[in-house]
């Protein structure tokens, strides 16, 4: 029995997702299993035991997508808790969100815990059910590059 005053805590653990743009349209995954079952998400998935946050990253977008994926760099990081009705918390993990490159001919497919794949414009974003961590990404995503574009637009000789 735990003290009402302080929810029961787990213990946090790692996860790493990997964002892949393509043309504007970032590569997401329907998900099959809990905690995130039938939301979109950027691959990714739980750290397996001595990985780094950038291997698991590399490792579960190939699981998922059937891309082998490379150069992983840190873009976010997030804590996200679950917590249950009676305050006690369902689930913490601290999410490590990574953009990679791949090789532009590869085809993504849908596999292990990714019930179907698609690539989306952040409009197309924002109307599906999409955790918010994904949304915040590429939204700033997006942000970054039409800034870099018109950064690239006004100092053009």
């Amino acid at each position: 029995m735990h003290d009402e005053l302080s929810p029961v805590q787990r213990p946090r653990q790692s996860a790493s997702s990997a964002i892949l743009e393509r043309d504007g349209r970032f590569l997401l995954i329907r998900r099959r299993n809990p905690p995130s079952a039938d939301l979109y998400a950027f691959p990714g998935g739980r750290a397996e035991p001595l990985e780094t946050p950038g291997q698991t990253a590399l490792r579960e977008f190939f699981e998922e997508t059937g891309i082998a994926a490379y150069d992983p760099e840190l873009f976010a990081t997030y804590d996200l808790k679950t917590t249950a009705s009676d305050g006690d918390i369902d689930s913490h993990f601290f999410l490590s969100v990574f953009l990679v490159k791949a090789d532009a001919s590869t085809e993504a497919i849908a596999a292990d815990d990714a019930a179907d794949q698609g690539w989306y414009t952040v409009e197309e974003i924002r109307a599906l059910p999409v955790p918010p961590s994904v949304l915040d990404c590429a939204e700033r995503l997006a942000a970054l590059t039409a800034s870099q574009a018109k950064t690239y637009q006004t100092t053009r000789p």
